[in-house]
């Protein structure tokens, strides 16, 4: 049976669709103000690509911050259980899972059988999120795109105090005004998310192997301020940004 996993997140919306443990396509959109139409055209994007009609699909579930927007959805699931399921059908080894997405960050800790058994979920700040990367980008106006590469070029990452995403942005200013390299302030910015999302972590218990998804895992700065932050190594699979999507359909399997 060919099932849908679509996963509405603030920034982007994800589609998956897998058969008998093969994933047939994925697909990545803006979500904009509309998440319930951004979910219906993730979902014809992916069928299209994947030269699929909606006939063809047996079980739909949606997950993420707006997954109740997806009407067609058989049933919905947290993105905590969704990401949990996709880590464990991609990578059936992982223990901890770090989740960075546009709004909020997460840290799972999974058991043996690949199930949730304790999790932080920091909804309530933009801070160590990629809406903060996305403010910071602004400030330093610089692509985001380009954060990654450019603080591994820094040797001395600026010192970023405030956790919270306004007090941060009046602190790059500051710093900018003050003549610090782009690069040491990127890789400073870096540093703090990786200090929040640690000590997420202590309280969920840190199990090694660990897997980062979410959109922010692209950014190569991130993981490795994660990774001299933990003191273990963090895998960044190319699925990581629609791992919840993935997860989802994986979920939709067995309805």
């Amino acid at each position: 049976m060919i099932t849908a996993g679509i996963d509405i997140g603030s920034i982007t919306a994800k589609a998956a669709l897998v058969e008998n443990g093969k994933i047939l396509g994925t697909k990545v959109t803006f979500t904009g103000y509309n998440a319930e139409a951004a979910g219906r055209k993730v979902y014809e994007d992916v069928l299209a690509d994947s030269g699929l009609e909606a006939s063809a699909v047996g079980k739909i579930v949606s997950t993420g911050y707006g997954r109740n927007s997806v009407k067609f959805a058989d049933r919905t699931f947290t993105e905590i259980m969704a990401h949990a399921a996709g880590a464990n059908f991609l990578k059936p080894e992982v223990r901890t899972i770090i989740d960075i997405g546009g709004q909020d960050s997460k840290a799972i800790a999974l058991d043996e059988r690949g199930k949730v058994k304790n999790f932080v979920m920091n909804d309530k700040c933009a801070a160590g999120t990629g809406r903060f990367l996305e403010v910071m980008a602004r400030a330093l106006e610089v692509d985001l795109d380009e954060f990654g590469a450019m603080s591994l070029q820094s040797g001395t990452p600026s010192k970023i105090s405030s956790l919270c995403t306004v007090f941060a942005e009046s602190e790059v200013i500051s710093l900018i005004a003050r003549g610090e390299q782009r690069f040491d302030i990127i890789a400073g910015i870096h540093e703090s998310i990786a200090a929040r999302i640690s000590s997420m972590i202590a309280r969920v218990g840190l199990t090694e192997p660990v897997m980062i998804t979410g959109g922010v895992a692209r950014n190569a700065g991130v993981v490795a301020a994660l990774e001299g932050k933990l003191g273990v190594k963090i895998a960044v699979l190319p699925s990581a940004q629609v791992n919840g999507a993935i997860g989802a359909a994986i979920l939709a399997s067995s309805l």
